[in-house]
């Protein structure tokens, strides 16, 4: 497959003193897949992702945006780039509505005057754009776009955070274990809401440590182990124990499990 990928790195190297978080690490994201990144506890995933989104930048190595070398300063250029990440965290500030957090540092200015010279913003706007893209994404089983986020379950956080990376990546978007902290139900409608996003054509790199959800929904599986990337297997030519030895070492990568 001669695809150029969308996200990619070459020999990447972040050290912290002594410790060597990435060492000389490669990264492939391909248009229009979901790519599921695992690795054990401490083998350089997250520091991975981090310096392909702005979040770190590496000590050498290469990062390239449909083919081409580019450098992030801080995660607002891999923002400006097209580049969103949903961390953990989730970033959404409780106190506020679902519209203001769509629009979280991306606030919308009314037009003239009252924009341009007293900043105020255009509250009708940006909630229409935000109850537009979260129907756009089925999530319309929130009514009111300007409840406080502290008044939604765990799942509906989720799904704001991912409809707002959703509406503002153009090129990417980073999911860094969206399941980790919710239960069945809801970690169903968040896999559904990754499926909805990866239709419309939007790659998307999955972070998990969730071998059932990553067997379920990513099209190829990137293995991490002591800083690199030792392989890309396909998970309809392997098996999750085949994943979980690999990343602790107790298999070496064979031909068959590989992906294309």
């Amino acid at each position: 497959m001669n695809q150029v990928p969308v996200l990619s790195a070459r020999g990447l190297n972040k050290r912290y003193g002594r410790v060597v978080a990435i060492d000389n690490a490669d990264f492939d994201l391909r248009p229009g897949e979901i790519l599921a990144v695992i690795g054990d506890n401490g083998a350089g995933k997250s520091t991975l992702i981090k310096a392909v989104s702005g979040a770190v930048i590496p000590d050498s190595g290469e990062v390239l945006l449909d083919g081409a070398p580019i450098t992030f300063d801080n995660p607002q250029g891999a923002r400006d780039a097209g580049i969103e990440t949903v961390y953990q965290q989730l970033a959404l500030s409780p106190a506020l509505s679902i519209a203001d957090n769509m629009f979280l540092g991306r606030e919308i200015r009314r037009q003239g005057f009252l924009g341009d010279w007293l900043r105020m913003l255009d509250k009708p706007r940006m909630r229409q754009i935000a109850r537009d893209k979260l129907s756009e994404l089925g999530l319309m089983t929130i009514q009111n776009i300007d409840q406080p986020v502290e008044t939604l379950s765990g799942g509906q956080r989720q799904g704001v955070a991912v409809a707002r990376a959703a509406a503002f990546g153009s090129k990417v978007l980073i999911l860094d274990e969206p399941t980790a902290a919710l239960g069945v139900k809801e970690s169903r409608k968040v896999l559904d809401l990754i499926l909805e996003v990866r239709s419309r054509g939007l790659p998307i790199v999955l972070i998990s440590h969730n071998m059932p959800h990553v067997f379920e929904i990513a099209d190829r599986i990137h293995i991490h182990r002591l800083g690199r990337r030792l392989c890309v297997i396909d998970p309809k030519s392997a098996t999750m124990s085949d994943a979980v030895a690999l990343m602790t070492g107790a298999k070496a990568p064979e031909t068959s499990m590989l992906a294309a």
